[in-house]
């Protein structure tokens, strides 16, 4: 049984490897995985014969035989992601190849429940799945939840911003109306996956996602894994409290998207926030006051506190804050070393990223391709 099980888990290896270009040949397969080359070619002649890899072409190389060069199969199946936050619900499909095909938006009235939530990404998937004809087949779904999650049973557990969203069975709800592999993760560590392989990531090890958007949370990536914590709550600072501020200040209530804004402009906590939080930011990205003064210090209080802990190589920022560059993440870098005087003359880098905000549903997208197998 565990050899049937090495097999698949193998097989599903080699096609990753590929996917990310890491291995275009036998014997970069064979390396990777430090396999036998026989071995390796054995893989790689049964995934040409299921139909999910291809040889084509040949590279000539500066000494030895010609090489055919190995690639994924695009039109071999694809994947759907689904991501959703405060505002809306994402869903992007993508091919077997790991490129984006397509995607869907809905917009969450205020009063949204988990129910309308479940209802409508249904609803979207499945106008996914009308439009991928040629494509092949819908094999497997990830879906990115806000809050806490348990990846193991797929069951969302809690998030701050609805209160019904509480044990939510996402992946059975989902594997049983699809009858195709779910897999679940919180959102953030979903778009880890994305800067992995559609964004800043794709030779960076080690890195933190920094995501102010509703709330308040970050995604660690440490030797290339996803740090996901024994009871799955890595990430969860926004329950943080700032030293000296107000008692009973959170990390949520001082660094999040909206929470900036309002800072920002000087707001009521009454106000009603800006259909476009984004665009709304951008007004501010050239002010220097004591507000953006003040959220500098905080942001680098908190990244200076992280870089101690995990030494990580780089921040990405994510979320409506992005809107703040230029500028905005050099001085928040240069604050977080003045901060830690152990950190003076190392790197502390901290940078806006590239990706939009399809973000988390390709990362989750990505999540169900890395977990698929044969």
């Amino acid at each position: 049984m565990r050899n049937a099980e090495e097999r698949l888990e193998n097989l599903a290896a080699a096609i990753c490897h590929v996917r990310s270009g890491r291995a275009t040949s036998r014997g970069m397969l064979a390396e990777l995985m430090r396999l036998s080359p026989t071995t390796a070619g054995q893989y790689a002649d049964e995934l040409i014969e299921l139909g999910c890899l291809q040889e084509s072409g040949l590279v000539h190389g500066a000494m030895g035989r010609p090489k055919r060069v190995l690639e994924t199969v695009s039109g071999a199946g694809w994947f759907a992601g689904v991501e959703f936050n405060a505002e809306r619900v994402r869903v992007v499909g993508v091919d077997f190849a790991g490129c984006r095909i397509s995607g869907g938006l809905c917009t969450l009235p205020a009063d949204a429940e988990a129910d309308w939530v479940m209802k409508e990404v249904k609803r979207l998937i499945r106008a996914l799945c009308k439009a991928r004809l040629g494509q092949g087949p819908l094999l497997g779904i990830g879906f990115g939840a806000p809050g806490i999650v348990e990846p193991r049973t797929g069951v969302a557990l809690e998030y701050a911003f609805m209160e019904s969203w509480r044990a939510v069975p996402v992946a059975s709800g989902l594997r049983k109306t699809f009858e195709v592999p779910v897999t679940l993760e919180n959102n953030l560590r979903a778009i880890a996956l994305a800067e992995r392989w559609f964004g800043g990531a794709r030779q960076v090890a080690d890195y933190v996602i920094l995501g102010p958007r509703s709330g308040f949370g970050v995604a660690i990536v440490q030797g290339g894994r996803l740090v996901i914590g024994a009871h799955s709550a890595a990430g969860e600072i926004g329950y943080w409290f700032l030293p000296d501020r107000a008692a009973g200040t959170r990390l949520h209530d001082r660094l999040s998207a909206p929470a900036v804004w309002r800072r920002l402009s000087g707001a009521g906590a009454r106000t009603r926030l800006p259909a476009d939080l984004h665009a709304a930011l951008s007004e501010w990205a050239g002010v220097r006051n004591a507000a953006r003064a003040e959220i500098i210090a905080d942001y680098a209080q908190v990244i200076s506190s992280l870089q101690l802990l995990l030494d990580t190589q780089v921040f990405f920022l994510h979320g409506p804050l992005t809107a703040l560059e230029p500028g905005f993440c050099v001085e928040v870098a240069a604050a977080a070393a003045e901060l830690a005087p152990s950190l003076s003359g190392r790197s502390l880098k901290v940078v806006a990223s590239q990706l939009d905000d399809e973000a988390g549903a390709l990362g989750a997208a990505t999540l169900a391709m890395e977990a698929w197998q044969p």
